[in-house]
């Protein structure tokens, strides 16, 4: 089984910080990349950024300029600034894992809430 557990969602105050964390667990052979993705009641899941195993990043435009991915082994922690009310959503861990060497599949974490008051 792969587990991912998300931690540093809450309330924020507009203009602020937020650093959200992500660790995988479990029995597998390989990360391929890691990242986050939000949803808001009524809309689709959307992307915030992602890292791959080789480093390679990419970020949604609503926040190009003002985060950072980053991963370390089977960690991967987005911080984001200059937060806004229209951040408020809640924040899933997203993993592209090989169990094992030929077996590849997306994983997700339970989510965690992030409210950004203005």
């Amino acid at each position: 089984q792969v587990q991912l557990v998300e931690s540093g969602g809450g309330l924020v105050q507009a203009g602020g910080s937020l650093r959200l964390s992500c660790v995988a667990s479990g029995n597998f052979f390989r990360i391929n990349a890691m990242g986050w993705f939000r949803q808001t009641p009524g809309k689709q899941r959307e992307l915030v950024a992602t890292i791959t195993s080789d480093g390679v990043t990419n970020y949604a435009d609503f926040v190009k300029g003002r985060s950072t991915i980053s991963r370390d082994n089977t960690k991967a922690t987005v911080e984001m600034n200059s937060l806004k009310a229209e951040d408020t959503a809640v924040y899933y861990c997203y993993a592209n894992i090989n169990r094992y060497a030929y077996t590849r599949a997306e994983y997700w974490g339970p989510g965690t809430q992030v409210t950004v008051s203005s």
